[in-house]
C-alpha cells in the first residue's frame, strides 16, 4: 500500500508541475498577445485619429471655399438689386420731373382761364345790365302798344285772352284730331296684319261645332190623364212639387206635353229629371215627389261635377276644387244668346292657348284664364252683380293667381287689364261669341239693338244719317261735310264706337263707318 502511495505521489508530482508551467506559459503569451494587440490598436486609433484630423482640415477648407463663393454670389446678386432699385428710382425721378412740368403747365392753363373767366364774367354783368334796360324799355313800350291795341280794337284784356284760348283750342283740336289719325294709321299698318295672323290661325287650328245647343225645358207625358194626378187634388202635388223644386209647372192644353220653367237652369234640370221619374213611377203623392226631388238633387250634383271633371281634362287644366268642378258642370245647362256656356268656356281656352303661344307668353295659364272667364254665370241666380265680378270673388276664395282673377274679373273691361292674358281671353271670348251659328236672340232684342245703334250715333253732333247694317254688325254714319271736316271725322268715329262700347252689350264687334262726302252743284244755262 505504502508502496503504491509513493507511486501515485511520484507520478502526480511531475503532472502537477507540467500543469503550472503550462498556465504559466499560457498566461505568459496570452500578456504578450494583449500587449501586442494594444499596441496595434493604438496605432490604428492613432492613424484614424489622424486621418480624420485631415478630412475635417480638408472639409474646414472646402467649407471655407464655399462659403467665399457663396458670399461672392450674394455680394453679385446684392449688386445686382441695388443697381436695379437705383434704375427705378432714376425712372420715377423723371416721371415725376415731367408730372411737376405737366403740372406747372396746367397751372399756368388754369391761370389763364380764370383769367378769361373773369373778363367774360364782367362781360356777362355788362351784358345783363344792358339787358336789363332794354327789357325794362320793351316792357313800357308793350305797356303803351297794349293801351293803344285796347283804344283801337275796344276790347278788355278778358276777351282778348278769351278770343286767343279759343284760337289756340281751335289750332290744338285740329293738330290732336291730326295726331290721332296719323297714330291710327301707322298703327293699322304695323297691328292689322300680325293679329290677323293670330286670330285666323287660333280660329284654324280649333274647329268648334257651329250650331247652338238648346236646352229642354218640357217634359212628355204618355196621355192627357196624367196631368189630373200631376196636379193631384186640389192641386196639392203640384204646389208640392214646385216647392220642392223651386220652379213653375205650366200644365195647360198642349196635348202630351207639361212646361217646366225658372229661371236658375239647375234646378230647371232637377225638375225635369224628377218628373220624368215620377211620371215612369207612377206613385204620384207629397211624400214620393219630396224624396224623388232631393234623390234627383244628389244625382244631379254629381252628374255636374262629373261633367266639370271631364271638361276639365278635355281642356287640360288641372288643380281645381271639387267646387269649381261643380260650377264649371252647371254651365252645361246655361245658354248665353242660345250659345252653350260650357262649350263656349272650352272654346276660349282652346283660342286663348293659341293666340299666347303665337305670341311667346304661357300656353297653360292663358288656357286656364279662358277656361274659368264665365264662371260667374253659373253663380250670378244666386249672388246679385255682373258674372265677372261674381266669378272673380268665387275664385279668390280657393287661392287661384292674380292673373287669372284679373282675366275673369276684366274680360268685359269693367276694370283694368293689369296682364298679357287678360286681352286674349277677352279677344276669345269675342271670337267665340261672333263666330257664324254660335249665337242667336230673338227679333225683338234684335231689332231694339239695332235701333240704339242708330240712336247712339245719330247722337252726335254734325250727324245726317246712320244705318244699322249687317245684322248690327256694322254702323254707317253720314255727316254733314259743312259742319265736319277730314280731321274731325276721325274722332267722332272714335267716340261713337267708345259710346256703343259703353253704353250696350252685344256679342263680338260692331264696326263703325263714318262718311263724309263733298257734293258741289252747278247749273250752267
Amino acid at each position: 500500500m505504502q508502496i503504491l502511495a509513493d507511486i501515485s505521489l511520484n507520478v502526480a508530482l511531475p503532472v502537477a508541475i507540467t500543469a503550472l508551467v503550462s498556465i504559466f506559459l499560457t498566461y505568459f503569451i496570452l500578456q504578450l498577445i494583449a500587449k501586442t494587440r494594444s499596441k496595434t490598436l493604438k496605432e490604428d486609433l492613432q492613424r484614424q485619429i489622424d486621418g480624420a484630423e485631415k478630412e475635417a482640415e480638408n472639409i474646414i477648407k472646402a467649407a471655407k471655399l464655399d462659403a467665399s463663393a457663396e458670399l461672392i454670389k450674394k455680394r453679385e446678386k446684392a449688386n445686382e438689386e441695388f443697381n436695379q432699385i437705383r434704375a427705378e428710382l432714376r425712372e420715377q425721378e423723371r416721371r415725376l420731373s415731367r408730372r411737376e412740368d405737366v403740372t406747372q403747365r396746367q397751372v399756368e392753363t388754369v391761370e389763364q382761364r380764370e383769367k378769361q373767366l373773369k373778363s367774360l364774367e364782367q362781360s356777362i354783368n355788362s351784358r345783363k345790365a344792358n339787358l336789363d334796360k332794354k327789357e325794362k324799355q320793351l316792357s313800357d313800350i308793350i305797356a303803351k302798344q297794349k293801351d293803344q291795341l285796347i283804344n283801337i280794337t275796344k276790347l278788355s284784356m278778358e276777351d282778348a285772352r278769351e278770343m286767343l284760348l279759343k284760337r289756340l283750342e281751335d289750332e290744338c283740336e285740329h293738330e290732336m284730331n291730326s295726331l290721332i289719325q296719323r297714330k291710327i294709321e301707322e298703327t293699322a299698318d304695323t297691328v292689322e296684319q300680325k293679329s290677323r295672323e293670330i286670330i285666323s290661325t287660333a280660329i284654324q287650328r280649333y274647329a268648334a261645332e257651329q250650331t247652338c245647343e238648346g236646352t229642354v225645358s218640357t217634359v212628355d207625358i204618355p196621355s192627357d190623364d196624367m196631368k189630373g194626378r200631376i196636379i193631384g187634388r186640389e192641386g196639392r202635388n203640384i204646389r208640392a212639387f214646385e216647392k220642392a223644386t223651386g220652379v213653375d209647372v205650366i200644365v195647360d192644353d198642349t196635348p202630351g206635353v207639361i212646361v217646366v220653367s225658372g229661371f236658375d237652369p239647375v234646378r230647371r234640370e232637377v225638375a225635369r229629371l224628377s218628373m220624368e221619374r215620377l211620371i215612369q213611377d207612377g206613385r204620384i203623392h207629397p211624400t214620393r215627389i219630396e224624396e224623388l226631388v232631393e234623390q234627383t238633387s244628389k244625382d244631379v250634383k254629381q252628374k255636374l261635377l262629373q261633367i266639370g271633371k271631364e271638361a276639365a281634362v278635355e281642356v287640360d287644366v288641372r288643380g281645381l276644387n271639387n267646387k269649381i268642378l261643380t260650377r264649371i258642370g252647371a254651365l252645361q245647362y246655361r245658354t248665353s244668346y242660345g250659345q252653350n256656356v260650357l262649350r263656349h268656356n272650352i272654346e276660349v281656352a282652346y283660342l286663348s292657348q293659341v293666340m299666347a303661344d303665337e305670341l311667346g307668353l304661357d300656353g297653360t295659364i292663358a288656357r286656364r284664364a279662358g277656361f274659368l272667364h264665365d264662371i260667374g254665370k253659373a253663380l250670378d241666380h244666386e249672388v246679385e252683380g255682373g258674372h265677372p265680378a261674381i266669378g272673380a270673388n268665387f275664385l279668390k276664395r280657393f287661392n287661384e293667381s292674380s292673373i287669372v282673377l284679373n282675366a275673369v274679373e276684366a274680360h268685359h273691361g269693367d276694370i283694368p287689364a293689369d296682364n298679357p292674358y287678360t286681352p286674349l281671353v277677352a279677344a276669345a271670348d269675342a271670337i267665340s261669341a261672333a263666330r257664324p251659328g254660335a249665337r242667336r236672340e230673338t227679333l225683338e232684342r234684335y231689332i231694339k239693338r239695332l235701333e240704339t245703334l242708330e240712336e247712339i250715333a245719330s247722337g252726335f253732333k254734325g250727324v245726317e244719317n246712320s244705318f244699322a247694317i249687317q245684322a248690327g254688325r256694322e254702323i254707317r254714319v253720314i255727316v254733314d261735310a259743312d259742319k265736319v271736316q277730314d280731321d274731325s271725322a276721325t274722332k267722332i268715329a272714335r267716340d261713337i264706337a267708345k259710346k256703343i262700347e259703353d253704353e250696350m252689350t252685344y256679342p263680338g264687334e260692331i264696326k263703325v263707318t263714318l262718311l263724309r262726302e263733298v257734293r258741289c252743284v252747278e247749273y250752267a244755262r
